[in-house]
């Protein structure tokens, strides 16, 4: 199973779980659903209520 990619519907950055956001402390293999509610968006800055979830 494949772990759900989330979108920043303001700047378009693709959070994939597999890789995590090892800059921001998030290990490779962490869920959206499991960040941290003060994680921002890496590339603007923007909070979790930004992202949408990508459909497959």
């Amino acid at each position: 199973m494949t772990m759900e990619k989330w979108e920043c519907t303001a700047c378009g950055y693709i959070y994939d779980p597999e890789k995590g956001d090892p800059e921001g402390g998030i290990s490779p293999g962490t869920p959206f659903e499991s960040l941290p509610d003060d994680w921002v968006c890496p590339q603007c800055g923007v909070s979790k209520d930004f992202f949408q979830k990508i459909e497959n």
